[in-house]
């Protein structure tokens, strides 16, 4: 097990929003083809709306978005003429391809914004296509042994649930609620790597040592970890299951995907190939290229973010443990 601690980020500018990121990290950079994992909340929002989001008109390219809340509402508008609500328990995934424009803005009847942002990399037989959105409500569906409930936003999880929506690499995404008391034996797709999210009350996860990963050479024993609020455990394929337990109850997201083996150049909000990719990208969109085009319906107290300078140093290609 790999165990990634957050980082604090600063998220939206001059209303920014502070989030606990974990992914990009400087020992991993995907979980699958998972490569980015923003977690914040819960926030409390004032009456005038200060504390809230408010992210204009930015950019992406080569990625998807993925936006799962547990409390709130956040209105999203893009330049694909998509206009959709986040709500808990319903998962919008937005589709950069070639490049697109969104804006992120919590509603006024929000109090509590609390949630995740997830960023997938596109392979390269799909990083330069079309700009598309989805939206799917993800039912509850119980957990084994009367361990909770599971909500399936993406992928397939063994035995609970499956979500229709479609992505371009094998992918798994689902927040796990498990109640007091719960021990939940959790099947693993074992050609995956796994990430698990802790994001409100305990939990431990014991875990099988395979053969010729113990000290001893051999195998046969098990480790226990306990994660703290915001720790993502990390786990390699090979992994048939876990054991999670929860003394007071917990809530989690649970990523998977077969190992992403293609570099990327990941900068701002741009996922290339190369630092000229990532070049080109800015250049064009503080050109104001057709490349992401407009997103109308937007109030906010400016109409875009600009980009932030590029380092004095080339980018460099960023493979699963890190930069290259």
């Amino acid at each position: 097990m790999q165990l990634l601690t957050a980082r604090e980020v600063p998220l939206g500018g001059l209303r920014a929003l502070m989030v606990r990121r974990t992914l990009p990290h400087r020992n991993r950079s995907f979980i699958g083809a998972w490569c980015f994992v923003d977690h914040y909340g819960p926030d409390r929002i004032a009456a005038d709306g200060s504390g809230g989001m408010d992210v204009a008109p930015h950019p992406h390219t080569g990625l998807q978005t993925v936006s799962w809340l547990f409390e709130g509402e956040i209105e999203h508008r893009d330049s694909a003429g998509f206009h959709a609500f986040v709500r808990p328990q319903e998962v919008n995934l937005m589709t950069a391809g070639h490049g697109i424009a969104h804006s992120e803005v919590s509603t006024p009847a929000t109090r509590v914004l609390h949630g995740v942002q997830l960023w997938v990399a596109l392979p390269e037989s799909a990083r330069d296509g079309e700009r598309t959105f989805e939206h799917y409500a993800a039912p509850g569906s119980p957990l084994p042994d009367d361990a909770g409930v599971a909500y399936v936003f993406l992928g397939h999880l063994h035995g609970v649930a499956e979500s229709p929506v479609a992505t371009h690499t094998p992918l798994l995404g689902a927040q796990l609620d498990l109640a007091p008391g719960a021990r939940l034996t959790l099947a693993l797709d074992p050609t995956y790597e796994h990430g698990i999210l802790l994001d409100a009350g305990d939990v431990a996860i014991t875990q099988a040592v395979p053969a010729g990963e113990a000290p001893t050479g051999g195998g046969g024993r098990t480790s226990h970890h306990e994660l703290s609020f915001g720790d993502m455990a990390c786990f390699d394929p090979g992994r048939n299951h876990l054991t999670l337990t929860s003394s007071g109850g917990a809530r989690l997201i649970l990523l998977g995907g077969p190992p992403f083996e293609e570099e990327i150049v990941m900068w701002w909000n741009f996922v290339g190939r190369s630092h000229e990719d990532i070049v080109a990208a800015r250049e064009q969109w503080e050109a104001g290229s057709d490349r992401y085009g407009a997103v109308p319906g937007y109030a906010g107290p400016r109409p875009r973010i600009p980009a932030p300078a590029l380092p004095g140093a080339r980018l460099r290609p960023r493979g699963r443990r890190g930069v290259r």
